[in-house]
């Protein structure tokens, strides 16, 4: 049976910071829940950089641009600028630009994708309402399509409607025209217990099942995005950490570029789903352990501090 994480400890923290110059963070459910800090995740992520640990905010969030995201990190006391950040939305973007993509985008998802687009001269159009008005037969007679669309992004779409999803499938059902998910992670983290809020995937779940056939995933756990790092800042994978709290994405995304692995327990991944994980004959759930947890981020303070004292 494999190991559960290792708790960081006192006894394994000097070891532990020895092993990476890099570290690649997760946002939500790492850093921040919507618009409020876990716990001191800004405090122990700007000590880690204190540390001359180079950081980098990896998000599959395509709602915002990287400047939104910026503009976010500073309001919530996270050192960051705009090179830092790897968004889906950001990777999308690029992607694209390296297919020597020539015509058209169709958006079905937020405006983060549409800036970024708009960044490296992409046009686009989408990313705004288009509900349902008189009953869904009629789409048949009032939805006329725009020319010279050869791709379809869906990311987390604010907006999700029948034409949407119908505008999306009838621009696929061309083979040529490129089907891309920012990401596919299943369910957004918030902090009502309450409620749950559907992610990304399943947006992209439902365009997927009309046009059966697959998108090319730029987001984690997709080694796109780390492709995409290691290409411009020249990152070694030894020497690099990916910290995440879902486990499917995050962690698999390290597994899977032979990075060293941090789990927090403050988002979406719980101890129940790794002792359930462990204790699985299924090896793919293996691959979802990570070589580290804490109870949240900010639980590197005391650590950091003990370890300076001696």
């Amino acid at each position: 049976m494999p190991a559960l994480p290792t708790l960081l400890d006192n006894k394994n923290i000097k070891e532990f910071l020895k092993s990476f110059d890099y570290v690649l963070t997760d946002c939500d459910g790492v850093l921040w829940c919507t618009d409020t800090v876990i716990g001191q995740a800004n405090d122990a992520l700007n000590q880690l950089r204190a540390l001359g640990k180079k950081i980098f905010y990896i998000t599959n969030n395509s709602t915002k641009s990287r400047n939104e995201i910026v503009a976010k990190c500073e309001r919530l006391s996270f050192i960051a600028n705009k090179e830092e950040i790897v968004c889906s939305s950001y990777v999308t973007a690029l992607y694209l630009k390296q297919q020597n993509f020539k015509r058209k985008v169709y958006i079905m998802g937020a405006s983060g994708i549409a800036r970024e687009l708009e960044d490296v001269g992409i046009a686009h159009y989408g990313a705004e309402p288009e509900p349902l008005v008189g009953d869904v037969y009629d789409l048949k007679n009032t939805m006329t399509l725009e020319p010279d669309v050869g791709a379809v992004v869906v990311g987390l779409d604010p907006y999700f409607s029948f034409p949407r999803v119908m505008r999306a499938s009838s621009y696929l059902k061309d083979p040529d025209c490129i089907f891309i998910a920012t990401n596919t992670d299943e369910r957004f983290p918030i902090n009502k217990n309450d409620l749950i809020m559907p992610g990304a995937g399943a947006c992209v779940k439902c365009v997927e099942t009309v046009v059966q056939r697959p998108p090319v995933i730029m987001g984690k756990p997709s080694e796109t995005m780390f492709s995409l790092i290691s290409d411009k800042h020249q990152l070694n994978p030894s020497r690099t950490l990916m910290i995440g709290d879902r486990c499917n994405t995050d962690i698999l995304f390290g597994k899977n570029c032979g990075l060293h692995t941090l789990v927090v327990l403050s988002g979406i991944t719980k101890m129940e789903d790794l002792e359930s994980w462990a204790a699985s004959t299924d090896e793919d759930k293996h691959k979802l352990l990570a070589d580290y947890y804490l109870p949240e981020l900010g639980d590197f303070i005391p650590l950091l501090k003990n370890e300076k004292c001696q």
